[in-house]
């Protein structure tokens, strides 16, 4: 009986420390593959690492001393506990810190998107202040930024044949005055990720220093580098007050018929062919041809013009007594 009795314990000692066995490393295999994903997760957050920011999968062993005799030792559950909660804790602070770098960087975008669309609109009212206050003498005050609808269909332009004026000579370069130059080194140069935009702000701002020639320098470049972007129209519309405002209404006309012929679908290609009208008065054109570009004006951009525009364009077409239309 007693042999018996022995047997039971034994064989219930041996499947009890069996199952704990077999518990401890499913525990470990799943503490294993949890620390291997942390690591996995820390090289993506923080791709480099060079043991800075996570540590080595192997680290050489510190002494920490002998222990005392007796001294009781941490159980198996125990430091796999400690393991998991510490694995818990790492993932917890990595999620945080993604989730709030993602909450940053949507603002920076929305900031970004709203400072593109601010700027744009004050170098717009910048613009017509300027004329307005004078930066054109005698020119008719320009009209508000062009304004389409939502509800309006985009209408593609086909410019018609406006006879363009014919270029005059240009001047010997003139010799680069020490001044003049420091005047230039005043004016602040834009720096963000669109080169074009960056030209055309540097190229307004000196315009708006009346440092003609070298806006127009400028301005220039905005139309050859960059032809396709939405600059370009700004920029050759520009120009041609630019040349306007130096009194040169010769290059004018040409810079305003140009935008009008390349950038028929820009944003400024209503302006250019209002202001061709102011230039073509300054060569001393006859009515009929300044006629002719109103005529073109309001057929071509009647739903892109503004009830300013408008109103300017009947003012003018009384001035030069055009045949109504």
């Amino acid at each position: 009986m007693r042999t018996k009795f022995i047997g039971i314990v034994m064989l219930t000692g041996l499947l009890l420390s069996s199952s704990a066995a077999v518990a401890q490393s499913d525990v470990e295999g799943r503490v294993d593959r949890l620390e291997r994903e942390m690591r996995a997760v820390q090289r993506k957050v923080f791709p480099g690492g060079n043991g800075q920011y996570f540590p080595p999968d192997i680290s050489p062993q510190t002494s920490t001393g002998t222990p005392a005799p007796g001294s009781p030792a941490t159980t198996p559950v125990a430091d796999i506990n400690a393991r998991i909660s510490a694995v818990e804790s790492q993932l917890t602070t990595l999620t945080g810190q993604i989730e709030q770098n993602q909450f940053r960087l949507q603002q920076f975008e929305e900031a970004f998107a709203a400072y593109k669309r601010t700027t744009d609109a004050r170098l717009k009212a910048l613009e017509d202040t300027a004329t307005a206050t004078g930066g054109t003498t005698g020119a008719i005050a320009p009209s508000p930024a062009v304004v389409t609808s939502a509800a309006t269909k985009p209408v593609t332009v086909t410019p018609k044949p406006v006879t363009p004026p014919k270029a005059t000579p240009t001047a010997a370069p003139v010799p680069v005055d020490p001044n003049r130059a420091r005047l230039v080194a005043t004016v602040a140069k834009p720096l963000t990720d669109d080169p074009a935009d960056d030209l055309y702000v540097y190229g307004y701002r000196l315009w708006q220093t009346k440092l003609y020639p070298e806006a127009q320098s400028q301005l220039k470049q905005v139309v050859s580098k960059y032809p396709t972007s939405r600059r370009a129209s700004w920029a050759q519309n520009l120009l041609g007050r630019s040349y306007l405002d130096e009194g040169k209404p010769s290059l004018a006309s040409l810079a305003f018929y140009e935008n009008y012929k390349k950038f028929p679908d820009g944003e400024r290609a209503p302006d250019s062919l209002f202001f061709l009208t102011v230039a073509l008065k300054k060569l001393g054109k006859p009515s009929a041809d300044i006629c002719q570009v109103y005529d073109e004006l309001s057929e071509v951009y009647a739903t892109k013009i503004t009830a300013q525009m408008k109103d300017d364009i009947a003012r003018g077409r009384a001035t030069e007594k055009c045949k109504a239309s």
